[in-house]
């Protein structure tokens, strides 16, 4: 135990004392200057270049080479290349449940983050980001969902700038 003199003690406590709740708008600032510095993990630019990146459609089954083979030999000319249009392949339920996971943690830290990372606050951008959060596809539209929710992060991403 410390002794502590009398002009030390009235020292002490004539010092002005802030309320709780400036203390405690004061940590949630520093808190959230300090997770805006932290920047955007690794992780989450893998699943957007997962999500917006090209999936691999299956191919067609009948590419036509008999068709080819027997125009060439008649002396006829090839058709036009028709442009088959090719749907991405569904998602499995368990990797869409991961990446609408993994992109709700990613609008948690980015509606604390990128207000102290923007010179004007982002209103349109995360309101939007919140309502896709918020939306459930039906089954079979979970792939352009989780494109317009990535888009919608990539959004914030772009207004929030380089860290570097």
């Amino acid at each position: 135990m410390v002794a502590v003199d009398t002009a030390t003690a009235t020292q002490l406590l004539s010092r002005p004392v802030s309320s709780k709740d400036e203390t405690m708008r004061r940590l949630a600032h520093v808190l959230s200057r300090s997770l805006a510095a932290e920047g955007v993990s690794d992780d989450l630019i893998d699943t957007l270049e997962d999500v917006l990146g090209d999936r691999p459609a299956p191919a067609p089954a009948n590419d036509g080479r008999k068709l080819n083979s027997l125009l060439l030999r008649f002396g006829l000319p090839l058709p036009r290349r028709q442009q088959h249009t090719r749907s991405a392949p569904p998602l499995s339920t368990e990797e869409a449940a991961r990446i609408a996971t993994r992109f709700n943690r990613a609008t948690t830290q980015l509606m604390q983050v990128a207000p102290h990372r923007v010179a004007m606050y982002p209103t349109d951008e995360l309101r939007r980001l919140l309502a896709l959060r918020d939306e459930r596809p039906s089954e079979g539209e979970e792939l352009s969902h989780l494109r317009r929710y990535a888009l919608a992060i990539v959004d914030i991403l772009d207004l929030m700038g380089d860290d570097e």
